[in-house]
């Protein structure tokens, strides 16, 4: 049987709740959730919004890294063109929000399964710079492609009514659909990290010739976890076209694929909540520092500096180690 070969994992002693997962889980979803359902009352629910998008992006990315062992440098593509497509679906074709979210979902998915066809073949730095030559791809398609609206974008993106009843121009109601979106993102991933796929992901991660030696078929699990983080990022990308009302050039950027790396490691790779508390901490730099302009660039690399030398398991990951269970 395939087990996590995380020593937390294996060592901790954890009492299990409701459906099988262990009550300190339980206990941090619940707090998490009561958090979320006060923080717009509490802060700006924009804020809290953009927030909510890269932690699920963040979560997503995790999959594929965290649990799937492979790097990739351009997840920013899938973030990105589900944002084109969700924002052109919803202001030319008149899609209600959760179809045009489908829909930017979807081409995210078949991007990412046709990236990830090729990109699976290769190993290590090998394979994060084929995933980061596609994205640049996709970053000049979308520069160059007519409906993406080029270097301006696509602005003025139509909220509409949420199942054709709901009006999404109140911030208020449009947050609660973003929460329900992220929850229902982060406790789908922890499905799948908790599920025998999961289990066979961490194995591949480990030790992949033994995998293989298993009988496992190792490159259909690569592409599967591939094609779900791809999936995952573009619901993440297409909600915030939605929340900002704003496609752009920004969202399929390179640099797009580094923050979300940096969320990731600095939460905590390969742990449940990590990303989520990595994404926070970035997203609030970004937006309480944005006076200083090019300085939150070096703020953010001295951060990511700090975390590799002092510690390297992220934020979570040291606390993982502190109460001696997984977090």
């Amino acid at each position: 049987m395939v087990t996590d070969t995380n020593p937390i994992a294996m060592t901790a002693v954890t009492s299990v709740g409701a459906a099988g997962m262990p009550r300190h889980h339980l206990a941090i979803f619940a707090a998490l959730f009561v958090f979320l359902i006060a923080a717009p009352f509490l802060l700006y629910p924009i804020f809290v919004m953009k927030v909510l998008c890269f932690a699920l992006f963040a979560c997503a990315f995790n999959l594929l890294l965290g649990y799937g062992g492979l790097l990739s440098f351009g997840h920013a593509a899938y973030f990105g063109m589900a944002s084109y497509v969700s924002a052109h679906a919803a202001k030319v074709w008149g899609l209600t929000p959760e179809l045009a979210i489908i829909a930017g979902t979807l081409v995210a998915a078949v991007l990412g399964l046709a990236i990830g066809s090729l990109a699976i073949r290769r190993h290590g730095i090998y394979f994060a710079m084929v995933t980061l030559a596609f994205a640049q791809m996709v970053y000049f398609f979308s520069l160059q492609a007519a409906f993406t609206g080029g270097e301006d974008g696509i602005q003025a993106v139509p909220r509409g009514y949420l199942f054709g009843l709901i009006d999404l121009r109140s911030n208020e109601l449009l947050y609660f659909f973003v929460l329900a979106i992220f929850f229902a993102g982060i406790l789908l991933i922890y499905r799948i990290i908790h599920s025998p796929f999961g289990q066979v992901l961490k194995a591949i991660r480990e030790n992949e010739p033994r995998a293989i030696s298993l009988g496992y078929r190792v490159n259909r699990y690569k592409l599967t976890v591939f094609v779900l983080s791809a999936a995952l990022a573009g619901v993440a990308g297409a909600t915030k076209a939605i929340v900002f009302q704003l496609a752009s050039l920004t969202d399929v950027y390179w640099t797009m694929s580094g923050e979300v790396v940096l969320m990731t490691l600095l939460g905590g790779m390969g742990t449940v909540f990590g990303p989520i508390v990595g994404a926070a901490v970035i997203v609030t730099m970004q937006n309480y520092l944005a006076t200083f302009g090019d300085w939150v660039t070096i703020a953010q690399g001295t951060i990511f500096v700090v975390a590799v030398l002092l510690f390297r398991e992220g934020v979570v990951g040291i606390l993982a180690k502190w109460i001696g269970k997984p977090l």
